[in-house]
């Protein structure tokens, strides 16, 4: 012992120089990772967990507006343009290094990454996610992509949404994360049968009980390993095993245990079972009658339309609040001055472009709520309407319910499981809301603590809840899910409905929003929307008479409202819909019952951006009608003051246009001719109902929007052919084809389409080159190498564009057509003009390309001619007699959008009811 002890002390002695060094510089070493660690978990704490307060006024535009520091400022100081230059240069230059090296990763051509050449600012992260990078590019603006940027930055760093959010709703005594024990399961009869998923790589106690919280269940259970179950039933009893039978590792966390073969861990997830309230039918309690806003939230030009759902629910007790998309001058003008005539009805001046399913939904109700937090109206239910929805029982009906009620609050639950609910309606994803677009950036993540709800956004609040939700101070949870539904598509949806949910107003909720909706999933779901979202969209389709019996099964139901109604689509059933509610005698002598006239167009409108094309018509129109009124005198024709659609029992008649001659206002109309030529006789031409070529095809009714098919050379044409049913009952599926020739006689398009024995409507949209040829243009249909029919139709050449008269130098651009021609094959030729005619027209289109001035004018009119009846006109004021000839008073006149129209007339107030007479 002596001897190791010499030896030993003799080793120390000889290297404690080296032992003294090697503790300094563990030392050192230790003092550096503490230093720098510390660092990291500082910053980690400080930029990654999320802070109500720290985006407490987070919205779009803050975002949008955050520029990363490589254009603000360089160590603190101030930079001019060239140091931001040479910043923006090398910091794209090492982000692009990084990107292509700094993982030393190769990328294919399958892989995606920032082509940062693209951007004129420096992204304030490296971007990564393919989702991502694929919106930035396809953003149209800088801005756009910009905030596109911004907001992914935000994710990756964790500072944009919230991890957890509290719940409010009372819970009865339950505990997040209760234990309750292991529990023999069994494979035919589970314990908790709401819901299963299986997760390899994520199940944990923790993970189940959050996520079955998420989707409303009061108990969580894991079971061999991977699985999680949830359920409202509390297990029995009798099937609790001892502990140690649950002895499978998590996956997320092997410490713990996550059950075992047909053995489960159950938790408790601290909320209580929810109920959605019966509404109440008595209104015993109250002697106050309930007051009514009505948010009308309007797009478009339904003008008639929105005024005819005025004067039905109209009610001197009620209010009006109405928001107009920022986009429709026309509407929010002409509805402006109802303020002047009625103190319960008012348009807000903070006015949103809103699109199908954007974020700027939500923040416009929330913006309408919060003005109408701070009127002086008295009122108890807010009710959000379009200019789409009618009402299917009386106002007295709705007020007596809501009396009933007060305080409650009625919305529509989704009814499926919710987190195929979540995935379904894209809530695990982010978007972002610019350029008249919802650009999808990626997954994430929902915050846990709080249950997902969703379903319509068409509901009826009281006003104590509006006051919490639209709170222009919220509280942390509805700050955070602000947050959450300003990135969510379709937020209206969902937001309200889950701060319900989770607020203390959980207990006012009703299962109800008072709404029948005109689903026809095979025609309203054809993913629509895809130019406006990263998102497959639905929507209802419009009620018709057929659809009647939807209509009268509410009558027993706590149902008030009904949608969609169009009136250019059909306005028979909102005619019946008002007889049925009010018993009106249809035999009375009712001026105009049955026609509709809706505006196309307006001199006075600054947006939507005018249609060069249907100006040009309007103008020619004008000239020609002037033409044949001043046969002995000279009637000019100044300028195009309005253009109307004029329907007539369901379907479309005329195209109104009033223009200014001199100080007269007249008004007169086109319609089209039919163009449908029959070549040669067969079973499939008898079968032939309708072949039309015309532009806004809407799939889900299965009609052309644009009624007076005015093209021009930057349309798109879609082809609509409409078959009967075959009587022959054998017959098997049809093969044709539709040849698209240009002015010019050369073929431009070969569209193929099948069709069977059934009634069917089919629709064909070409990619054809722009701009198109002006001029007539020819559809023939093939069928066994025989021309069968044809149809011609018309691309106006331009008078104006970009509502301007056009120059010489744009003529001979917009006129000229594409250079890109395809070629077919020669199979199709004999169904063209033969080689001489072919070059005849081709000569003419490239002369008729270059007309200008009164000689494009004549053109433009001929062409007119050919394709339109010009009708009779009429005068604005008194009749008059213009150049030997009398002009009927437009008021006078059935077909004038000056006639009157008592179905949309606001007149005087019935003083004993408070409300208009219907007609």
């Amino acid at each position: 012992m002596v001897v190791t002890k010499n030896i030993d002390n003799r080793w120390l002695r000889r290297y404690k120089v080296f032992f003294l060094i090697g503790i300094l510089i563990l030392s050192f070493q230790l003092y550096l990772a503490i230093r720098f660690f510390g660092l990291s978990v500082d910053s980690a704490q400080n930029t990654s967990r999320w802070s109500p307060h720290k985006l407490s006024n987070i919205d779009s535009n803050d975002v949008e507006n955050s520029v990363n520091s490589a254009r603000r400022s360089k160590d603190g100081l101030v930079i001019d343009d060239e140091d931001i230059g040479n910043s923006v240069h090398q910091h794209k230059q090492r982000l692009s290094i990084k990107s292509n090296h700094g993982t030393n990763k190769v990328y294919t051509k399958n892989q995606t990454y920032l082509r940062l050449e693209e951007l004129d600012f420096v992204p304030s992260c490296e971007i990564t996610t393919k989702e991502a990078i694929s919106a930035i590019h396809r953003a149209k603006t800088q801005r756009c992509k910009q905030k596109i940027s911004n907001i992914t930055c935000l994710i990756s760093q964790g500072l944009l949404y919230p991890n957890q959010l509290p719940n409010y709703c009372p819970n009865e005594g339950y505990v997040a994360g209760k234990s309750l024990g292991c529990f023999k399961d069994e494979k035919n009869y589970r314990l908790l049968n709401g819901y299963y998923g299986n997760y390899k790589n994520m199940n944990s106690p923790e993970f189940c009980i959050r996520l079955c919280l998420q989707s409303g269940f009061l108990y969580a259970g894991v079971q061999y390993s991977t699985e999680c179950f949830c359920g409202n039933d509390e297990p029995t009893a009798t099937a609790r095993l001892p502990d140690s039978s649950c002895n499978m590792k998590c996956p997320a966390d092997p410490h713990l245990a996550c059950g075992g073969y047909y053995t489960v861990n159950i938790y408790q997830t601290g909320i209580a079972k929810f109920v959605p309230q019966n509404a109440e039918t008595s209104t015993a309690s109250y002697t106050k009658p309930a007051r009514i806003v009505f948010l009308l939230t309007l797009n478009g030009r339904a003008l008639r339309q929105v005024r005819r759902l005025i004067k039905i629910l109209y009610n001197r007790d009620h209010y009006f609040y109405i928001h107009v998309d920022v986009r429709q001058d026309y509407l929010f003008r002409e509805l402006l001055v109802l303020e002047k005539q009625f103190p319960n009805i008012r348009l807000t001046r903070s006015r949103f472009s809103t699109i199908w399913g954007g974020a700027s939904l939500l923040q416009m109700l929330l913006s309408s709520m919060r003005e109408l937090l701070n009127s002086k109206w008295k009122w108890d239910f807010v009710i959000n309407l379009s200019e789409s929805d009618y009402p299917v029982k009386t106002v007295n009906k709705l007020v007596e319910f809501l009396t009933a009620n007060k305080g409650k609050n009625f919305v529509k639950s989704h009814g499926r499981e919710v987190q195929r609910f979540i995935q379904k309606q894209g809530l695990d994803k982010t978007f972002v809301e610019c350029d008249t677009h919802m650009w999808r950036v990626g997954d994430r993540k929902l915050p846990w603590g709080i249950q997902i709800d969703g379903g319509s956004d068409w509901v009826a609040l009281s006003h104590q809840f509006v006051k919490y939700a639209a709170s222009s101070e919220p509280d942390e949870l509805v700050q955070g899910l602000l947050v959450v539904f300003n990135h969510t598509l379709l937020p209206a949806e969902s937001f309200f409905h889950t701060v319900l949910k989770n607020s203390k107003f959980c207990n006012t909720y009703v299962d109800n929003n008072l709404h029948v909706t005109n689903w026809k999933r095979k025609l309203g779901c054809k993913c629509q929307y895809k130019h406006i979202v990263d998102w497959c969209g639905c929507s209802p389709n419009d009620f018709r008479p057929d659809d009647w019996l939807r209509i009268q099964n509410t009558e027993t139901r706590q149902i008030f409202f009904a949608r969609k109604f169009e009136p250019v689509i059909n306005q028979a059933v909102i005619l019946q819909l008002e007889q049925w509610l009010y018993g009106i005698d249809v035999n009375k002598n009712i001026p105009n019952l049955n026609s509709y006239c809706q505006s196309i167009y307006h001199h006075l409108d600054l947006t939507p951006f005018v249609d060069d094309s249907l100006i040009t018509i309007a103008q020619s129109v004008a000239r020609i009608k002037s033409k044949a009124i001043s046969e002995t005198c000279s009637v000019i024709p100044d300028k195009i003051l309005e253009v109307t659609s004029f329907h007539m029992d369901d379907a479309y008649q005329k195209t109104l246009v009033l223009y200014l001659a001199g100080k007269v206002q007249i008004q007169t109309y086109l319609k089209g001719k039919n163009m449908f030529v029959l070549i040669k006789s067969s079973p499939l031409t008898h079968r032939l109902k309708a072949l039309t070529v015309s532009t806004e095809y809407d799939q889900k009714e299965q009609t052309l929007r644009n009624f007076a098919q005015v093209m021009g050379p930057y349309s798109e044409p879609t082809l609509v052919f409409e078959f009967n049913s075959s009587p022959d009952v054998s017959a098997k599926i049809i093969n044709i084809t539709f040849l698209w020739i240009d002015p010019a006689g050369r073929l431009v398009e070969v569209s193929d389409a099948s069709i069977d024995d059934s009634y069917s409507i089919m629709h064909i949209k070409p990619i054809l080159k722009q701009p198109l040829i002006p001029g007539i243009w020819t559809i023939k249909l093939i069928h066994k190498n025989q021309a069968l029919v044809e149809t011609r139709f018309l691309i106006t050449p331009l008078e104006f564009f970009s509502g301007t008269v056009v120059t010489q130098k744009q003529v001979s651009f917009i006129h000229s057509g594409s250079d890109i021609i395809k070629e077919f094959d020669a199979q199709w030729d004999k169904f063209l003009p033969n080689s001489h005619d072919r070059e005849v027209l081709l000569s003419k289109s490239i002369s008729d390309s270059k007309r200008f001035g009164s000689d494009l004018q004549d053109w433009i009119d001929s062409l007119v001619t050919k394709f339109f009846i010009i009708g009779q006109a009429c005068v604005v004021g008194n009749s008059k007699e213009i150049c030997g000839h009398k002009l009927q008073a437009c008021n006078e006149a059935y077909w004038s959008s000056f006639a009157p129209d008592p179905k949309s007339f606001l007149g005087n107030i019935n003083q004993t009811s408070g409300s208009f007479d219907l007609w």
